[in-house]
């Protein structure tokens, strides 16, 4: 564990370690408390403490800031004389290792599990992506939040305090997970990415009685095979695009010069969302079973394509929570999959989106909810695979008869949606989730802000194709707070060995801003984007033009 506090020389041994998982938990509480920024218009580099200091949990810290956090931790044996004495600790590392196991023997990891109100909850979220990110961010403003600890996680969400970042969990070993939830008191975990939902972590861990808001293995097959989710719209009439599965590179391509294009090419398993080629001619189409089937560029993912007709019309994303048999619709949300401008170029896992997505009315959601979201929980359930989770429905609103068909189905928040959706949420979100992982949704509603939010990617040059890593992203801390109601939410970022944030991604930053309407979001957004200096990054400059094309002109 010693990794993830990088910053202090030498090795700490196994107490040191409790402490300083304990105190940054716990600082974490401290921090969190604090109303939202978003709320407020206030800076998020500016957000004090309880005792007038100004809080940031790290999991990379150097022996000055680790200092700091002793010093204002509620262990410190007297705030006063302990503050100052570390001022010569910062060049003593060994006594300052010496003071941190005297205070881990008062710091023990049940301290976490409640708060003072015993009503307190630790959350694990598992990931390290920008909707973790997001997701760590709404978990601490909840009121029934005490902590919040993120597996892997990653640089600028330790660094914003957002959570305590455990490096050095093996989330793939699901014992290993389980351990550090029965050490440290975790009353919820949220699983972010699909792999691990489709490996069967959730299913580990509610064997261990452990609360976990996502998808067994069995359900996460909606995401994880599009030959499955496809053949439950057969069975149970949800409206999709016709399709045809296919193993062998001969009938897929006769299929295709069958059906003409454009056509539409799939990979069956999980490809990170770059798996799909809308293809505009038959040519293309070939290259993309030839890449799938003989080239095996995305691996077992390809080992089985799906082939469908193209739909003409507007895409939108909609997201419900299921507890099993209740689902509950979250706020709309669209995104940009396209790399290129005009939502133009290959796909992409998306560069960007925003909410409310104004194609998706009332109406068409109450027939979302009818046609596609609750048949399709309940044919999960009438198959034996029991969903509890957050459904994430990729839909076009087909051209022709104006009605929703769904193009595919995510087991998890989407990203970057996730984040327009969570700087937008007003409720608690742990208990919402707590609710869905005990099948208690029924009757529950959600309260979210009026404003609009909007996200902008910022990805390294050649995504989605080849890019360089390491590359140093400078001003950060300047750009979040060169506009009102702006938060960064952290993708693919790292520290290099001179403390620089470095890209190690392809996308990499998540700029998200909330205005009166999409326009001022787009606007907010951007003049922050303009003040990050990273020369190796790029991003669509047209984020929104839907939605503020909707907007009605000032006269």
């Amino acid at each position: 564990m010693t990794e993830a506090v990088s910053g202090i020389v030498g090795t700490l041994h196994s107490t040191s370690e409790v402490c300083v998982r304990s105190l940054q938990a716990r600082e974490n509480h401290l921090y969190h408390r604090q109303r939202s920024p978003f709320r407020t218009g206030c800076s998020f580099r500016k957000r004090i403490s309880t005792n007038g200091s100004r809080l940031k949990a790290k999991s990379f810290f150097s022996i000055h800031s680790f200092s700091s956090l002793l010093a204002c931790s509620k262990w410190a044996h007297a705030r006063t004389s302990f503050g100052g004495a570390l001022d010569y600790r910062r060049n003593n590392p060994s006594s300052l290792i010496e003071d941190s196991s005297i205070m881990a023997s008062k710091a023990e990891p049940e301290e976490l599990s409640t708060d003072e109100s015993g009503e307190g909850v630790v959350v694990l979220v598992i990931g390290g992506g920008g909707r973790e990110h997001a997701l760590c961010y709404a978990l601490q403003r909840s009121s029934s939040c005490d902590a919040v600890f993120c597996a892997p996680g990653n640089a600028g969400i330790a660094d914003s305090g957002d959570a305590t970042c455990i490096m050095d969990l093996d989330i793939r070993n699901s014992l290993a997970v389980i351990s550090f939830c029965q050490r440290w008191g975790v009353g919820l975990v949220v699983v972010g990415p699909e792999a691990p939902l489709v490996a069967g972590l959730v299913n580990d861990l509610v064997k261990a009685g452990i609360p976990t808001f996502g998808p067994s293995s069995e359900a996460a097959a909606l995401e994880g095979s599009k030959d499955f989710m496809k053949k439950l719209c057969d069975k149970y009439g949800i409206p999709t695009a016709k399709y045809q599965t296919f193993t062998n590179v001969s009938d897929a391509k006769k299929y295709i010069e069958k059906q003409g294009a454009p056509i539409v090419v799939k990979v069956d398993g999980l490809a990170s969302g770059k798996g799909v080629v809308v293809a505009e001619t038959l040519e293309e189409a070939y290259g993309a079973v030839d890449s799938m089937l003989v080239k095996g560029n995305f691996g077992s993912a390809g080992r089985q394509i799906i082939v469908e007709e193209f739909l003409e019309g507007e895409e939108a994303s909609f997201f419900a929570l299921v507890d099993g048999e209740n689902a509950l619709p979250l706020a709309s949300a669209q995104d940009h999959k396209r790399v290129g401008e005009g939502d133009t170029g290959p796909n992409t896992g998306g560069m960007g989106a925003y909410s409310p997505a104004p194609i998706l009315t009332k109406e068409l959601e109450s027939v979302v909810m009818k046609s596609i979201i609750l048949p399709t929980v309940k044919g999960m359930e009438a198959e034996g695979c029991r969903f509890v989770g957050v459904l994430y429905a990729g839909l076009i609103i087909d051209s022709k008869s104006g009605l929703p068909k769904l193009l595919e189905y995510n087991v998890r928040f989407g990203d970057p949606e996730c984040q327009v959706l969570m700087v937008r949420l007003e409720s608690d979100l742990v208990q919402i989730l707590l609710a869905a992982c005990k099948g208690q949704l029924s009757g529950v509603t959600l309260d979210w802000s009026k404003d609009s939010a909007l996200v902008v990617v910022l990805a390294s040059k050649g995504y989605p194709g080849d890019y360089k890593r390491g590359t140093i992203i400078k001003n950060l801390q300047e750009a979040e707070v060169a506009a009102s109601k702006v938060k960064i939410f952290h993708a693919g970022t790292a520290l290099d060995s001179h403390g620089n944030m470095v890209a190690m991604g392809g996308r990499v930053l998540g700029v998200t801003a909330m205005g009166s309407d999409i326009a001022e979001a787009q606007e907010r957004a951007y003049q922050v984007v303009n003040e990050i200096v990273w020369p190796e990054g790029f991003c669509r400059g047209d984020i929104g033009w839907r939605a503020v094309s909707r907007l009605p002109v000032a006269k």
